[in-house]
């Protein structure tokens, strides 16, 4: 029985079906749970919810003196709170500095929540979708209102948590090709939850071979290269996980040429949703700082999967991709016309070669100058990007900082 209590009553024992907050003000990532202990009790004393529906079927109930009345028993919403699905279309987009505080709080979240649900996959329990997709709807929702901002900051990464953060940069990136593929609401979800699972597999893999700086021996890589179906399995044993997910999980490996694994399926023998995931999984990869490399710039990284897309990806596919984030995504170091440096700050709609910029170099003087944001698309605008740079070349570190906010553009 579903029964909606404040937390005062709430007692180690009882199985929590649902908290009464947004998935980013809860303590915890999972929607549903066993509350445990004093530990967790405190948790939820300490965070700004008054409700919980619990479900004694599953847990203690509270202690009653008296009937409990019709208004305690009555189910919660069909859609839980934190799991408002809205119609992604009518998402107010918003710009780069209104967003890139809330995707942060939503990396941060996300990062626990994959850490917790991967060492859970790990130790062979079995993956329930149903507490997955609040992330997934708060991703697909910062994407939809600046996608810039959450892929941006998915990609500074650490190489120690690549493979945990690798799944959220590609659960979004998924999302934002999906929406520019006009794909329908539940398909992008779908695809969401399949980019966030697309490499739990890898839990299956020894972490000395998923972490080794060097090149893996053969067998290693024969290891590695099992991950796929590895994963399939963990995902058919899991809930609520549907065909889509299973998918991509198995084959987002493989390659329009017929050269990839674990089937070795060429063109339209691979799903369009397997080579959506073929591509963001590669972008992500190879954005990315790995153990044994540092990650290509992002404009770079584009140049280099179009020199692969006739036999490795969808040309089609590859293309919607690009549009959905940039021809310079977030974060690429450009120089201007000018003779300045500056970072890309900001995509604009239907306008790929004409993002925002925040100049902060003169490649003339070799000096820093004071950061100025540039509108390529302004009616105003005199200045325009003439090639990507790499920062070492011109010694410069750090240069994130010049897209992640006013606060933080100062030289």
């Amino acid at each position: 029985m579903l029964k909606k209590i404040p937390v005062g009553e709430l007692r180690p024992g009882m199985y929590i079906h649902e908290l009464c907050a947004s998935w980013l003000e809860s303590p915890f990532w999972k929607k549903s749970f066993l509350l445990e202990d004093e530990v967790m009790l405190a948790k939820i004393h300490k965070s700004s919810i008054e409700e919980v529906w619990i479900d004694t079927g599953k847990g203690d109930d509270v202690a009653q003196s008296v009937p409990v009345a019709d208004e305690e028993i009555l189910a919660p919403p069909v859609v839980p709170v934190h799991v408002v699905r809205v119609a992604y279309r009518d998402v107010e987009r918003v710009s780069m500095a209104d967003e890139v505080g809330r995707a942060t709080s939503i990396v941060n979240k996300s990062r626990e929540a994959v850490v917790s649900m991967f060492s859970e996959a790990r130790m062979g329990k079995a993956i329930d979708a149903s507490n997955a997709m609040p992330l997934v709807e708060e991703i697909a929702a910062s994407i939809m209102r600046n996608p810039g901002a959450l892929i941006g900051l998915a990609r500074l990464k650490t190489a120690d948590d690549y493979t945990y953060m690798h799944s959220v940069a590609v659960c979004a990136l998924m999302i934002a090709l999906a929406s520019q593929l006009k794909l329908d609401d539940e398909t992008i979800r779908e695809l969401g939850l399949a980019g966030l699972l697309h490499d739990i597999g890898k839990m299956a893999v020894p972490a000395t071979i998923l972490n080794k700086p060097g090149k893996l021996t053969d067998d290693e890589f024969v290891s590695v290269k099992q991950h796929p179906a590895a994963g399939h399995a963990m995902l058919l044993a899991a809930t609520g996980i549907g065909a889509i997910a299973l998918d991509v999980c198995l084959h987002h490996h493989e390659k329009m040429n017929g050269s990839g694994y674990p089937h070795r399926l060429a063109g339209e023998q691979i799903s369009l949703y397997a080579r959506m995931g073929a591509v963001c999984d590669v972008y992500d990869a190879i954005t990315s700082n790995r153990p044994y490399k540092q990650g290509w710039c992002p404009s770079e990284s584009l140049s280099k999967m179009a020199e692969w897309s006739d036999g490795h990806f969808d040309p089609v596919v590859f293309q919607a991709f690009v549009r959905s984030i940039g021809i310079y995504p977030v974060g690429t170091l450009v120089r201007m016309e000018s003779g300045r440096l500056g970072v890309v700050v900001e995509q604009q709609e239907g306008k790929l070669l004409l993002p925002k910029v925040r100049v902060f170099y003169s490649a003339t003087t070799m000096a820093h100058i004071v950061p100025v944001l540039l509108d390529l698309a302004g009616a105003d605008s005199s200045d325009k990007i003439v090639a990507r740079e790499e920062a070492g070349k011109w010694g410069l570190t750090d240069i994130n900082r010049y897209w992640l906010g006013d606060d933080a553009a100062k030289a």
